[in-house]
């Protein structure tokens, strides 16, 4: 399964306790990066989508943002706690001192301003985490949407390149009779210019010696494995990018061998096209995961 990695998704959100937006884009990524950016009142939830998101993907840089505002008239954040046993104790002893000392008033409001009588306790926010995490599998599914319909713009451009190098391969191979020939007539010609004289049975070894030093055909039954592995690569459910990568490294390597064996203009242009074309796949390459 071919997908990019460079991708984006946005879902946007009104509930009743705010709204929300999760965001999540990604770049091309030797390994899988996560930088995970939360309010808060949800960096608890930080290991879990980390987990979320490496359980679905395998390379690129991901950037995953949750903006979330808090809906304070609908929904408090925290509640106010108060200690009735600390404001009883605190009577009964402020009732004492007024009975010994027989003055004073007890003042309710400086009561609720003695350490300890009010706290605030922050609202139970379970079900909005697991909310969110609901809504975080959502976006998901739609970034990973658009990495595969990215992945196979992809794909499609470097079959194009793909279908090229087959051609140039058939070219080549079409031409290295008359290659052959044609160096085998320099050959026996600049001999002659030479003056010098070779029989027949002489001439026919340096001649073999010379086809076995320029021939090609073994490069290019490689390079023909090649593209029909790197279709079939395209055919795998998992991530393919790392086989397609290294598949490159092998069609450079039978591109520099066809070019060192190169006796005329023509295989020395169809090594130069062919590097070209492994080029261009290598840098849509590295955009896939």
């Amino acid at each position: 399964m071919v997908h990019s990695m460079t991708a984006f998704a946005r879902r946007d959100l009104k509930t009743k306790w705010g709204n929300l937006c999760w965001e999540l884009r990604s770049l091309n990524q030797r390994y899988l990066e996560t930088y995970i950016r939360l309010p808060e009142q949800f960096r608890n939830l930080e290991p879990i989508i980390r987990e979320q998101l490496r359980g679905r993907l395998t390379r690129g840089k991901i950037e995953c943002i949750l903006y979330f505002t808090f809906n304070t008239d609908q929904y408090e954040l925290s509640e106010f706690v108060l200690n009735k046993n600390l404001v009883n104790e605190l009577i009964k002893n402020a009732n004492w001192i007024k009975k010994i000392s027989g003055e004073g008033e007890i003042n309710p409001l400086e009561l609720l301003k003695w350490p300890g009588v009010i706290s605030y306790q922050e609202k139970n926010f379970d079900f909005i985490n697991m909310y969110l995490l609901k809504e975080l599998e959502f976006v998901l599914d739609d970034f990973i949407l658009n990495r595969e319909s990215e992945g196979i713009i992809l794909m499609n451009m470097i079959k194009q390149r793909l279908n090229t190098i087959f051609d140039l391969i058939q070219s080549i191979r079409y031409q290295m009779p008359d290659i052959l020939k044609w160096q085998k007539d320099r050959l026996q010609k600049k001999l002659e210019e030479a003056k010098i004289q070779i029989d027949s049975n002489r001439l026919e070894q340096e001649f073999v010696i010379l086809t076995q030093r320029i021939d090609v055909s073994e490069e290019l039954d490689r390079l023909d494995a090649h593209v029909k592995e790197t279709y079939n690569i395209f055919k795998k459910k998992e991530a393919v990018g790392r086989r397609l990568d290294f598949m490159m490294q092998e069609f450079n390597r039978e591109a520099n061998t066809l070019a060192s064996k190169s006796i005329n203009s023509q295989i020395t242009n169809a090594a130069i096209e062919l590097k070209v074309l492994i080029e261009q796949m290598r840098e849509q390459i590295q955009n896939i995961e």
